[in-house]
């Protein structure tokens, strides 16, 4: 039976209804911890599913009218919209990052495994659709060309952070940062400064609750010089060559 439909719900309610009746608070919870579970479970099929459909790109497109708000409508992140409350660099570059990362990314926010107040009602049914909504957006914004002028950092410690990036981030996220659509890395050359910093600084807190295991381990002891020399070096990656595959 498919997660989502009406047996499923009838399903869900008969489980926790009499527990919530009759058996009080700690049924009532193993009934929600239940409830829990078979949401994941459902979220891990949608990402799957995501991930295997033919996007509708022209479907995509009218989809990321809701996401231009904050990402802008040529996915740079940049200041427009209900983005204006916040300064240049603080929303992620959407365009051209692979598809799948997007894909993750934005079942990770629905499923609550990513913490995104702000963003998560826009990752809803309501606005995004099934998994066939989901894959066609992503789709549409792996074809956005991306900012050449991305929001860079200040420029005054990169050798030191080249050798961060080169000892550190190179065997997952790739020589130009181009990461990997298979792998789920994200593509993070030409990326926002602020937004990066953001989010490395969340990862190595633990606040990111969904971020690489494996990335946390390696950062785990960056100081703050560190993550801003290293981010700050990411900014200023040149486009990978073209005959890179990624």
């Amino acid at each position: 039976m498919a997660i989502g439909d009406k047996g499923w719900f009838r399903r869900v309610f008969m489980v926790i209804a009499p527990r919530l009746l009759l058996g009080g608070v700690l049924t009532g919870a193993l009934s929600m911890s239940v409830l829990a579970s078979d949401m994941a479970e459902y979220h891990k099929h949608e990402l799957e599913k995501a991930m295997q459909l033919k996007p509708d790109i022209e479907h995509g497109k009218q989809v990321f009218k809701t996401c231009s708000l904050c990402h802008s409508d040529d996915g740079w992140g940049m200041v427009q919209g209900i983005g204006r409350m916040k300064p240049n660099g603080y929303y992620p570059q959407l365009a051209g990052q692979h598809p799948n990362v997007v894909i993750k990314q934005l079942s990770d926010i629905r499923e609550g495994n990513r913490d995104n107040p702000t963003m998560y009602p826009f990752t809803l049914d309501k606005y995004v659709g099934g998994p066939q909504g989901v894959a066609d957006v992503t789709a549409y914004i792996a074809t956005l060309k991306r900012n050449p002028d991305n929001e860079k950092g200040f420029g005054r410690d990169l050798a030191y952070g080249e050798r961060l990036y080169k000892d550190n981030c190179v065997e997952c996220h790739g020589e130009y940062g181009e990461g990997s659509n298979e792998k789920f890395h994200p593509r993070i050359q030409g990326q926002n400064y602020t937004y990066l910093l953001r989010q490395m600084q969340w990862i190595r807190d633990g606040k990111r609750r969904n971020a690489n295991e494996k990335m946390v381990r390696q950062i785990h002891n960056f100081t703050h010089r560190d993550i801003q020399a290293v981010i700050d070096y990411v900014s200023r990656l040149p486009d990978p060559p073209k005959d890179i595959v990624f």
